[in-house]
């Protein structure tokens, strides 16, 4: 019997899981409830754990020994008042489960429920280390992550590679997809105040309008992708946030502009921050000045070849070759990146679509499709236990 048909007949209790978590989701670093459901889990399985990890991850093991795989899910929530009206929405007003990290905690559970009984039945010679990561959402700056975290812990430190999963609520319901290589954004974030010399909005010659220095500046930033980077590599400078003025005929003394940097390649990265310094340097050109700070975030997410074509493969003998696709590039980032650095990795997208309704993620009315709970579970146990079995010794 497959993981896939072991995996529906447990559709019901996963369904129960994910709905409790979505009901009671919690920010990232404050996912205390939502880690003592995953140890009431483990600790009726009968499986060793450990909490405290990277502040509020579990860490579980299953097995002995070598070969040795970690399967990771992150849990943390957004800050979003949830839109939807469903039995199981956020009683955390303000809290929502806008990402899917519910979804990939009952995956892994359910993985961990089937992967369990195998290694008591002797089915398996190996060992697994199951990551239930915090605060994915939070990161850059002074601010580590929940996944750089993990792996400054040393959770991956014993383990020879590393797979991790991300449900996608716009992509068709069940389908696989991966890519090898680069795969999501690396994200940095800007900061920026435009200074000039504040007056009267009716003698604006007796100023230096940092407005109008904001839109020669924010000009700049536009062209800097379409002009600067090389056009057959990535990236992307978005100003997202303009601040200016307290009155209609007040010339403020300063503007802030604030945004967001992806890319995938370092050097085109490294361009990216030494263009956008430039771009707010035109302000003291014409007369003004500027402050311009970068805060790093997470790399780009890498994955890497061979264990790229091994969850293919896997993919393909469990839910079938036309259900398996390769993914487009994204500009949206993960910090399943430094796992993916510090061993052998791959992160794989699972479609959940649940209706013709638009449910982006990171929106109020993000929402998944159930159905795909158990091939998520099924997905995570058969990368295990194929890694374990192509590998024994």
């Amino acid at each position: 019997m497959t993981y896939l048909t072991r995996a529906q007949a447990m559709k019901d209790k996963l369904i129960t899981i994910r709905r409790d978590l979505h009901s009671h989701p919690e920010l990232g670093f404050q996912e205390v409830r939502t880690a003592h459901r995953i140890t009431d889990t483990l600790h009726d399985l009968g499986i060793e754990y450990e909490t405290g990890i990277a502040k509020t991850g579990v860490v579980a093991y299953l097995g002995e020994g070598e070969p040795r795989i970690a399967l990771r899910a992150d849990m943390d929530a957004l800050p979003i008042l949830e839109a939807n009206n469903v039995e199981y929405k956020s009683e955390n007003t303000g809290v929502m489960h806008a990402c899917g990290h519910d979804a990939h905690v009952t995956c892994l559970l359910g993985a961990t429920m089937m992967l369990n009984e195998d290694f008591k039945q002797g089915k398996l010679k190996g060992s697994i280390k199951l990551l239930f990561q915090p605060a994915e959402e939070i990161g850059g700056g002074d601010i580590t992550s929940g996944g750089e975290l993990m792996v400054q812990a040393g959770a991956l430190n014993d383990v020879q590679a590393v797979v991790g999963m991300h449900v996608i609520s716009t992509l068709p319901s069940g389908e696989f997809f991966v890519r090898e290589g680069a795969f999501m954004a690396a994200v940095d974030t800007f900061e920026g105040e435009i200074i000039g010399v504040g007056g009267h909005g009716a003698y604006p010659h007796e100023a230096i309008d940092p407005i109008w220095l904001a839109a020669q500046v924010i000009n700049a930033i536009h062209g800097i992708v379409s002009r600067r980077v090389d056009p057959t590599k990535q990236g992307v400078i978005s100003v997202c946030i303009i601040n200016a003025g307290t009155a209609t005929n007040i010339i403020p003394g300063s503007a802030f502009l604030s945004g967001t940097i992806r890319s995938f390649d370092e050097s085109v990265r490294a361009q990216l921050h030494a263009d956008l310094d430039k771009a707010f340097s035109i302000a003291r050109t014409l007369g003004g000045d500027y402050k311009c700070k970068i805060i790093r975030g997470y790399p780009a997410t890498v994955n890497d070849a061979n264990m790229t074509e091994f969850v293919r493969g896997m993919a393909t003998g469990l839910i079938g070759e036309e259900h398996v696709h390769e993914a487009e590039l994204q500009m949206g980032a993960e910090d399943f990146s430094y796992m993916a650095r510090a061993k052998p990795g791959a992160f794989f997208y699972l479609g959940a679509k649940k209706d013709e309704k638009h449910r982006p993620h990171h929106n109020a009315v993000f929402d998944i499709d159930e159905n795909v709970l158990p091939t998520g579970a099924a997905l995570m146990a058969e990368a295990a236990r194929k890694y374990l079995a192509d590998r024994a010794k």
